[in-house]
Protein backbone atom coordinates (compact mmCIF):
# COMPACT_ATOMS: atom_id res chain seq x y z
CA UNK A 1 0.00 0.00 0.00
CA UNK A 2 1.78 3.65 -1.01
CA UNK A 3 1.75 5.91 1.80
CA UNK A 4 1.48 9.86 1.32
CA UNK A 5 2.99 12.30 3.74
CA UNK A 6 1.87 16.00 3.69
CA UNK A 7 3.20 18.55 5.39
CA UNK A 8 1.22 22.23 6.32
CA UNK A 9 0.80 24.63 8.75
CA UNK A 10 -2.74 23.28 9.04
CA UNK A 11 -4.85 20.32 9.12
CA UNK A 12 -8.14 20.26 6.97
CA UNK A 13 -8.77 24.38 8.83
CA UNK A 14 -8.86 27.35 6.27
CA UNK A 15 -7.95 26.93 2.54
CA UNK A 16 -4.73 25.06 2.71
CA UNK A 17 -5.54 22.78 5.51
CA UNK A 18 -8.77 21.63 4.08
CA UNK A 19 -7.01 21.30 0.33
CA UNK A 20 -4.29 18.78 2.45
CA UNK A 21 -7.36 16.90 3.71
CA UNK A 22 -9.27 16.94 -0.02
CA UNK A 23 -5.90 15.56 -1.29
CA UNK A 24 -5.65 12.87 1.29
CA UNK A 25 -9.16 11.80 0.72
CA UNK A 26 -8.18 10.92 -2.95
CA UNK A 27 -5.24 9.27 -2.18
CA UNK A 28 -7.13 6.93 0.77
CA UNK A 29 -10.16 6.61 -1.90
CA UNK A 30 -7.22 5.08 -4.25
CA UNK A 31 -6.04 2.65 -1.63
CA UNK A 32 -3.13 4.46 -0.11
CA UNK A 33 -2.19 5.51 3.37
CA UNK A 34 -2.66 9.21 3.90
CA UNK A 35 -0.85 10.97 6.48
CA UNK A 36 -0.99 14.88 7.37
CA UNK A 37 1.97 17.00 9.86
CA UNK A 38 1.03 19.66 10.73
CA UNK A 39 2.17 22.98 12.80
CA UNK A 40 -1.29 24.41 14.23
CA UNK A 41 -4.30 24.16 13.87
CA UNK A 42 -6.51 21.25 13.21
CA UNK A 43 -9.90 19.84 12.39
CA UNK A 44 -10.79 15.98 12.30
CA UNK A 45 -9.45 14.86 9.77
CA UNK A 46 -9.42 11.57 7.73
CA UNK A 47 -5.94 11.27 7.32
CA UNK A 48 -3.95 9.89 10.37
CA UNK A 49 -2.56 13.52 11.92
CA UNK A 50 1.15 14.38 13.38
CA UNK A 51 1.60 17.76 15.59
CA UNK A 52 4.64 18.93 14.41
CA UNK A 53 6.03 20.79 17.50
CA UNK A 54 4.49 22.52 20.53
CA UNK A 55 2.77 26.36 21.43
CA UNK A 56 6.18 27.29 23.23
CA UNK A 57 8.11 26.06 20.52
CA UNK A 58 6.02 28.28 18.19
CA UNK A 59 6.20 31.24 20.68
CA UNK A 60 9.75 30.41 20.53
CA UNK A 61 10.59 30.23 17.02
CA UNK A 62 7.86 33.43 16.49
CA UNK A 63 9.93 35.68 18.96
CA UNK A 64 13.11 34.88 17.73
CA UNK A 65 11.93 35.33 14.17
CA UNK A 66 10.60 38.75 15.46
CA UNK A 67 14.12 39.57 16.41
CA UNK A 68 16.56 38.04 14.05
CA UNK A 69 14.81 37.86 10.93
CA UNK A 70 15.40 33.89 11.05
CA UNK A 71 12.17 32.57 10.04
CA UNK A 72 11.84 28.97 9.14
CA UNK A 73 15.22 29.16 11.08
CA UNK A 74 14.56 27.79 14.22
CA UNK A 75 12.40 24.80 15.71
CA UNK A 76 15.67 22.03 15.38
CA UNK A 77 13.95 19.92 18.03
CA UNK A 78 10.20 19.50 16.14
CA UNK A 79 11.38 19.09 13.06
CA UNK A 80 14.02 16.36 14.14
CA UNK A 81 11.39 14.31 15.74
CA UNK A 82 9.27 14.93 12.62
CA UNK A 83 12.11 12.95 10.39
CA UNK A 84 11.47 10.59 13.34
CA UNK A 85 8.48 9.98 12.20
CA UNK A 86 9.19 9.88 8.18
CA UNK A 87 11.29 7.09 9.11
CA UNK A 88 8.82 5.10 10.99
CA UNK A 89 6.00 5.70 8.31
CA UNK A 90 8.03 5.05 4.64
CA UNK A 91 6.23 8.02 2.91
CA UNK A 92 5.97 7.03 -0.89
CA UNK A 93 5.74 10.74 -1.85
CA UNK A 94 5.95 13.63 0.30
CA UNK A 95 4.01 16.83 -0.17
CA UNK A 96 4.69 20.22 0.74
CA UNK A 97 2.33 22.65 1.37
CA UNK A 98 2.94 25.47 3.64
CA UNK A 99 6.09 25.57 5.28
CA UNK A 100 6.56 28.51 6.75
CA UNK A 101 4.67 29.39 9.92
CA UNK A 102 6.89 29.48 12.68
CA UNK A 103 6.81 25.86 13.39
CA UNK A 104 9.60 23.45 11.04
CA UNK A 105 12.91 24.34 10.39
CA UNK A 106 13.86 24.28 6.35
CA UNK A 107 17.08 23.72 6.08
CA UNK A 108 17.08 20.28 8.40
CA UNK A 109 13.94 19.08 6.54
CA UNK A 110 15.64 19.98 3.13
CA UNK A 111 18.64 18.16 4.13
CA UNK A 112 17.01 14.96 5.01
CA UNK A 113 14.67 14.86 2.28
CA UNK A 114 17.45 15.34 -0.23
CA UNK A 115 19.48 11.97 1.51
CA UNK A 116 15.56 10.29 1.34
CA UNK A 117 15.63 11.00 -2.60
CA UNK A 118 12.00 10.08 -2.20
CA UNK A 119 9.15 11.97 -4.47
CA UNK A 120 8.65 15.61 -3.21
CA UNK A 121 5.66 17.57 -4.74
CA UNK A 122 5.34 21.30 -3.10
CA UNK A 123 2.21 23.38 -3.47
CA UNK A 124 2.94 27.02 -3.94
CA UNK A 125 0.87 29.07 -1.95
CA UNK A 126 1.96 31.93 -1.84
CA UNK A 127 5.72 33.49 -2.80
CA UNK A 128 7.82 33.05 0.27
CA UNK A 129 9.62 30.15 -1.22
CA UNK A 130 12.03 32.10 -3.17
CA UNK A 131 11.74 35.15 -1.58
CA UNK A 132 14.21 36.74 1.43
CA UNK A 133 11.52 37.38 3.75
CA UNK A 134 8.02 38.08 2.16
CA UNK A 135 4.99 35.86 1.79
CA UNK A 136 4.21 38.72 -1.04
CA UNK A 137 5.60 41.14 -2.97
CA UNK A 138 2.36 42.76 -4.89
CA UNK A 139 1.80 45.43 -2.97
CA UNK A 140 4.88 47.01 -2.66
CA UNK A 141 5.49 46.15 -5.73
CA UNK A 142 8.97 44.90 -5.24
CA UNK A 143 10.96 42.93 -8.14
CA UNK A 144 14.29 42.56 -5.96
CA UNK A 145 13.68 38.89 -5.19
CA UNK A 146 14.30 38.08 -9.44
CA UNK A 147 18.04 38.49 -8.92
CA UNK A 148 18.97 38.65 -5.38
CA UNK A 149 16.59 40.16 -1.90
CA UNK A 150 18.67 42.46 -0.23
CA UNK A 151 17.92 45.76 2.12
CA UNK A 152 13.84 44.02 2.46
CA UNK A 153 11.70 46.85 1.91
CA UNK A 154 8.63 44.53 3.37
CA UNK A 155 10.59 43.57 6.76
CA UNK A 156 7.73 44.32 8.76
CA UNK A 157 5.68 42.26 6.94
CA UNK A 158 4.74 38.77 7.85
CA UNK A 159 7.26 37.13 9.02
CA UNK A 160 7.65 40.33 10.68
CA UNK A 161 10.61 41.53 11.55
CA UNK A 162 11.07 44.30 14.19
CA UNK A 163 15.20 44.33 14.43
CA UNK A 164 17.59 42.21 11.82
CA UNK A 165 17.38 42.14 8.56
CA UNK A 166 18.91 39.15 6.83
CA UNK A 167 16.65 39.09 3.50
CA UNK A 168 20.40 38.51 1.65
CA UNK A 169 21.27 35.67 4.05
CA UNK A 170 17.74 34.63 3.98
CA UNK A 171 17.14 34.31 0.00
CA UNK A 172 20.80 32.54 -0.13
CA UNK A 173 19.70 30.01 2.72
CA UNK A 174 16.54 29.48 0.66
CA UNK A 175 18.20 29.29 -2.46
CA UNK A 176 20.54 26.48 -1.16
CA UNK A 177 18.25 24.34 1.13
CA UNK A 178 15.62 24.29 -1.55
CA UNK A 179 17.65 23.53 -4.63
CA UNK A 180 19.52 20.71 -3.06
CA UNK A 181 15.98 18.80 -3.14
CA UNK A 182 16.96 16.56 -6.39
CA UNK A 183 13.20 14.98 -6.73
CA UNK A 184 11.52 18.16 -6.48
CA UNK A 185 8.13 18.75 -8.44
CA UNK A 186 6.38 22.28 -7.74
CA UNK A 187 2.94 23.19 -8.01
CA UNK A 188 1.79 27.08 -8.39
CA UNK A 189 -1.88 27.28 -7.73
CA UNK A 190 -2.49 29.90 -10.77
CA UNK A 191 -0.58 30.70 -14.13
CA UNK A 192 0.39 34.17 -12.41
CA UNK A 193 2.40 32.26 -9.96
CA UNK A 194 4.09 29.90 -12.16
CA UNK A 195 5.58 32.76 -14.23
CA UNK A 196 6.57 34.51 -11.59
CA UNK A 197 8.18 31.36 -10.54
CA UNK A 198 9.84 30.95 -13.91
CA UNK A 199 11.96 34.70 -12.53
CA UNK A 200 12.72 33.11 -9.67
CA UNK A 201 16.32 30.64 -8.13
CA UNK A 202 13.44 28.30 -8.92
CA UNK A 203 13.05 28.17 -12.19
CA UNK A 204 14.76 25.09 -13.22
CA UNK A 205 12.80 23.28 -11.13
CA UNK A 206 9.93 20.39 -12.60
CA UNK A 207 6.59 22.82 -12.64
CA UNK A 208 3.45 21.41 -12.89
CA UNK A 209 0.83 24.32 -12.60
CA UNK A 210 -2.60 22.73 -10.65
CA UNK A 211 -5.25 24.91 -9.90
CA UNK A 212 -7.25 24.88 -6.42
CA UNK A 213 -10.73 23.65 -6.54
CA UNK A 214 -13.62 23.85 -4.05
CA UNK A 215 -16.25 21.11 -2.77
CA UNK A 216 -19.15 22.45 -5.53
CA UNK A 217 -21.65 19.99 -3.47
CA UNK A 218 -21.17 22.04 -0.51
CA UNK A 219 -20.75 25.24 -1.89
CA UNK A 220 -23.66 25.62 -4.04
CA UNK A 221 -27.20 28.32 -4.91
CA UNK A 222 -29.51 28.34 -1.78
CA UNK A 223 -32.52 30.14 -3.49
CA UNK A 224 -34.54 32.04 -0.97
CA UNK A 225 -32.39 34.25 0.73
CA UNK A 226 -35.23 36.70 1.64
CA UNK A 227 -35.38 35.47 5.49
CA UNK A 228 -31.78 36.22 5.86
CA UNK A 229 -31.75 39.81 4.39
CA UNK A 230 -34.38 39.89 6.97
CA UNK A 231 -32.69 38.94 9.93
CA UNK A 232 -29.75 41.78 8.80
CA UNK A 233 -32.23 44.88 8.60
CA UNK A 234 -31.81 44.70 4.80
CA UNK A 235 -34.20 46.37 2.66
CA UNK A 236 -35.89 43.53 0.44
CA UNK A 237 -35.10 45.77 -2.55
CA UNK A 238 -31.33 46.54 -1.92
CA UNK A 239 -29.04 45.16 -3.85
CA UNK A 240 -26.09 43.60 -1.83
CA UNK A 241 -22.24 43.53 -2.71
CA UNK A 242 -20.26 41.19 -0.74
CA UNK A 243 -16.25 40.64 0.23
CA UNK A 244 -15.02 38.15 2.16
CA UNK A 245 -11.68 37.43 3.59
CA UNK A 246 -9.96 35.27 6.62
CA UNK A 247 -7.75 38.06 7.03
CA UNK A 248 -8.09 41.75 5.47
CA UNK A 249 -4.28 42.98 5.37
CA UNK A 250 -4.20 43.90 1.87
CA UNK A 251 -7.54 42.76 0.66
CA UNK A 252 -9.21 46.09 0.27
CA UNK A 253 -11.11 47.18 3.16
CA UNK A 254 -10.06 50.88 2.34
CA UNK A 255 -11.67 50.19 -1.13
CA UNK A 256 -15.15 48.99 0.14
CA UNK A 257 -15.14 51.94 2.52
CA UNK A 258 -14.60 54.45 -0.50
CA UNK A 259 -17.27 52.38 -2.58
CA UNK A 260 -19.72 52.89 -0.08
CA UNK A 261 -19.30 56.40 -0.11
CA UNK A 262 -20.52 56.09 -4.44
CA UNK A 263 -22.50 53.59 -4.65
CA UNK A 264 -26.53 54.58 -4.47
CA UNK A 265 -28.60 53.94 -1.06
CA UNK A 266 -30.54 51.06 -2.06
CA UNK A 267 -27.07 49.35 -2.45
CA UNK A 268 -25.75 47.52 1.09
CA UNK A 269 -22.22 46.29 1.41
CA UNK A 270 -21.68 42.85 3.38
CA UNK A 271 -17.65 42.52 4.43
CA UNK A 272 -17.10 38.50 6.40
CA UNK A 273 -13.87 37.95 8.26
CA UNK A 274 -13.86 41.19 10.13
CA UNK A 275 -12.05 41.25 13.65
CA UNK A 276 -14.04 43.56 16.25
CA UNK A 277 -11.94 46.40 15.52
CA UNK A 278 -12.26 46.77 12.12
CA UNK A 279 -16.03 46.16 12.83
CA UNK A 280 -16.09 49.41 14.64
CA UNK A 281 -14.79 51.52 11.60
CA UNK A 282 -17.17 50.48 9.48
CA UNK A 283 -19.74 53.36 8.10
CA UNK A 284 -23.41 53.02 7.97
CA UNK A 285 -24.21 50.73 4.75
CA UNK A 286 -21.40 48.37 5.41
CA UNK A 287 -22.68 45.56 7.27
CA UNK A 288 -19.52 43.82 9.32
CA UNK A 289 -19.67 40.12 10.77
CA UNK A 290 -16.78 37.92 12.39
CA UNK A 291 -15.07 35.09 10.13
CA UNK A 292 -17.30 31.83 10.60
CA UNK A 293 -15.81 28.43 9.78
CA UNK A 294 -19.56 27.96 9.07
CA UNK A 295 -19.68 26.80 5.71
CA UNK A 296 -23.61 26.58 5.32
CA UNK A 297 -23.30 29.97 6.57
CA UNK A 298 -21.14 31.63 4.03
CA UNK A 299 -22.46 29.72 1.11
CA UNK A 300 -26.01 31.52 1.72
CA UNK A 301 -24.30 35.06 1.79
CA UNK A 302 -22.61 34.20 -1.27
CA UNK A 303 -25.52 33.11 -2.59
CA UNK A 304 -27.28 36.53 -1.06
CA UNK A 305 -24.84 38.96 -2.77
CA UNK A 306 -25.95 40.43 -6.08
CA UNK A 307 -21.92 40.93 -6.71
CA UNK A 308 -18.62 39.46 -5.06
CA UNK A 309 -16.50 42.14 -4.87
CA UNK A 310 -12.88 41.35 -4.49
CA UNK A 311 -10.82 44.17 -4.09
CA UNK A 312 -7.56 42.23 -3.53
CA UNK A 313 -3.54 43.95 -3.41
CA UNK A 314 -2.16 40.79 -3.26
CA UNK A 315 -3.01 37.20 -3.99
CA UNK A 316 -1.60 33.76 -5.64
CA UNK A 317 -5.30 32.55 -6.81
CA UNK A 318 -8.28 33.10 -4.16
CA UNK A 319 -10.68 30.56 -3.34
CA UNK A 320 -13.17 33.01 -2.54
CA UNK A 321 -13.87 34.16 -6.07
CA UNK A 322 -14.58 30.64 -6.96
CA UNK A 323 -16.72 29.67 -3.84
CA UNK A 324 -18.66 32.76 -4.95
CA UNK A 325 -19.07 32.00 -8.57
CA UNK A 326 -20.22 28.43 -7.09
CA UNK A 327 -22.76 29.98 -5.27
CA UNK A 328 -24.23 31.69 -8.80
CA UNK A 329 -22.61 35.24 -8.07
CA UNK A 330 -20.25 37.30 -10.49
CA UNK A 331 -17.20 38.57 -9.74
CA UNK A 332 -15.40 41.82 -10.03
CA UNK A 333 -11.83 41.66 -8.83
CA UNK A 334 -8.75 44.21 -8.79
CA UNK A 335 -6.14 42.56 -11.69
CA UNK A 336 -4.35 40.86 -9.04
CA UNK A 337 -1.82 38.18 -8.85
CA UNK A 338 -3.81 34.92 -9.85
CA UNK A 339 -7.25 36.43 -9.26
CA UNK A 340 -8.44 37.53 -12.55
CA UNK A 341 -7.91 33.75 -13.50
CA UNK A 342 -11.32 32.06 -12.15
CA UNK A 343 -13.31 34.91 -14.09
CA UNK A 344 -14.17 35.70 -17.59
CA UNK A 345 -16.34 37.50 -19.61
CA UNK A 346 -19.56 35.49 -18.95
CA UNK A 347 -18.85 35.31 -15.16
CA UNK A 348 -17.60 39.03 -14.36
CA UNK A 349 -15.09 41.83 -15.04
CA UNK A 350 -11.29 42.22 -13.84
CA UNK A 351 -10.35 45.88 -13.33
CA UNK A 352 -7.87 48.15 -12.47
CA UNK A 353 -6.06 47.96 -8.84
CA UNK A 354 -7.85 50.92 -6.84
CA UNK A 355 -10.73 51.99 -9.59
CA UNK A 356 -13.50 52.21 -7.51
CA UNK A 357 -15.45 54.31 -10.37
CA UNK A 358 -15.53 51.25 -12.34
CA UNK A 359 -16.41 49.10 -9.71
CA UNK A 360 -19.47 51.30 -9.34
CA UNK A 361 -20.04 51.42 -12.86
CA UNK A 362 -20.04 47.36 -13.83
CA UNK A 363 -21.71 46.28 -9.70
CA UNK A 364 -25.14 48.47 -11.13
CA UNK A 365 -25.06 47.11 -14.56
CA UNK A 366 -24.64 43.71 -13.52
CA UNK A 367 -26.85 44.25 -11.07
CA UNK A 368 -29.30 45.12 -13.55
CA UNK A 369 -29.04 42.30 -15.62
CA UNK A 370 -28.25 39.48 -12.52
CA UNK A 371 -30.50 36.71 -13.98
CA UNK A 372 -28.07 36.04 -17.00
CA UNK A 373 -24.96 35.40 -14.66
CA UNK A 374 -26.39 32.67 -11.55
CA UNK A 375 -26.43 29.37 -14.13
CA UNK A 376 -23.02 30.79 -16.27
CA UNK A 377 -20.74 31.32 -12.59
CA UNK A 378 -21.99 28.02 -11.36
CA UNK A 379 -21.00 26.08 -14.63
CA UNK A 380 -17.54 27.48 -14.91
CA UNK A 381 -16.82 26.43 -11.40
CA UNK A 382 -17.87 23.32 -12.14
CA UNK A 383 -15.98 22.69 -15.65
CA UNK A 384 -12.64 24.01 -13.96
CA UNK A 385 -12.67 24.20 -10.46
CA UNK A 386 -14.19 20.68 -8.91
CA UNK A 387 -11.74 19.97 -6.24
CA UNK A 388 -12.62 16.59 -7.05
CA UNK A 389 -10.92 17.10 -10.96
CA UNK A 390 -8.39 18.99 -9.23
CA UNK A 391 -6.96 16.70 -6.38
CA UNK A 392 -7.68 13.89 -8.93
CA UNK A 393 -4.65 15.94 -10.78
CA UNK A 394 -2.36 15.62 -7.95
CA UNK A 395 -2.75 11.61 -7.56
CA UNK A 396 -1.90 11.45 -11.87
CA UNK A 397 0.88 13.30 -10.58
CA UNK A 398 1.72 10.89 -7.95
CA UNK A 399 1.72 8.47 -9.78
CA UNK A 400 3.72 9.91 -12.73
CA UNK A 401 6.82 10.20 -10.27
CA UNK A 402 6.43 7.00 -8.79
CA UNK A 403 6.42 5.16 -12.57
CA UNK A 404 9.47 7.50 -12.79
CA UNK A 405 11.15 5.73 -10.33
CA UNK A 406 10.64 2.21 -10.67
CA UNK A 407 11.62 2.65 -14.45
Amino acid sequence: MPTLLQINITANWGSHGKIAEGIGKIAIANGWESYIAYGRWMNPSQSKLYHIGSNLDEAIHGISSRIFDNHGLMSHRATQKLIEFIDRIQPDIIHLHNIHGYYLNYPILCRYLAKLNKPVVWTLHDCWPYTGHCAHYMFAQCERWKKHCHSCPLKRNYPKSILFERSYQNYEDKQNAFLSIPNLTIVPVSKWLQTDLQSSFLQNCIIEQIYNGIDTNIFHIYPDTDVMKQQLGIPIENKVVLGVASNWYHKGLDDFIALNQVLPQNYTIILVGLKQKEMKQLPTGIIGIERTENIEQLCKFYSLADVYFNPTWEDTFPTTNIEAMACGTPVITYNTGGSPEAVDKHTGYVIAKGDIGSACLHIQSMCQKENIYTQKCRQRVLNHFNQDERFAEYFCLYKKLLDIICK
